[in-house]
């Protein structure tokens, strides 16, 4: 009788670890889950951030552009003129219309 109680005690006992390890692994789980989430959350804020400086960025060379900096100038140039053109079709359109 003593034989088979002993392979069930051994065995049992490896269950007991298993399972401890099993719950360790779902406590991991749970916790690279929460920190995943954090992550991608602050990834979405740092992309925003990105795009925002990106445009403060466009911004500011317009604005350089048009105080005189060598650097884009014929885009700016470009810019004036083609917005010219539209305000000019725009007056010929109204001009027609009357």
């Amino acid at each position: 009788m003593n034989k088979t109680i002993q392979p069930i005690k051994i065995l049992e006992e490896k269950i007991i670890v298993l399972l401890n390890k099993l719950k360790e692994n779902h406590l991991d789980l749970v916790k690279f889950k929460d920190l995943q989430s954090s992550l991608e959350l602050e990834n979405k804020i740092l992309k925003d951030k990105i795009l925002k400086l990106e445009d403060d960025n466009k911004s500011l060379k317009v604005v350089n552009n048009l105080l005189g900096s060598n650097e884009g100038k014929l885009q700016t140039k470009t810019k004036i003129n083609n917005l010219i053109n539209q305000v000019d079709y725009c007056i010929q359109q109204l001009s027609e219309m009357n």
